[in-house]
């Protein structure tokens, strides 16, 4: 009995797994990103969605990722937790 289609499976299913472990995730501009989509953010729930979302609309776009702290809720570590992931452009 061969055991090569099991050992293939195998080995298609761990390089399946490990390359997801290393893919990025998207950037994220927080100009333009829908409340889903800021959601999705480390530390980022609906409602500071809304509150980021709101924070733009009255005062309007954010110049750098750092602004985010001027939305009240939003601090220096929520902002390093997503720092590769955001942009203003």
């Amino acid at each position: 009995m061969k055991h090569t289609p099991l050992f293939a499976t195998l080995v298609l299913l761990f390089s399946l797994v490990t390359g997801l472990a290393y893919a990025e995730e998207p950037t994220v501009n927080i100009n333009n990103a829908d409340a889903i989509t800021l959601a999705g953010l480390d530390g980022i729930g609906a409602s500071k969605a809304e509150d980021i979302i709101a924070y733009r609309e009255a005062n309007g776009p954010f110049e750098n990722a750092q602004d985010l702290s001027k939305v009240k809720g939003i601090g220096a570590r929520t902002i390093e937790k997503n720092s590769e992931r955001l942009t203003v452009k």
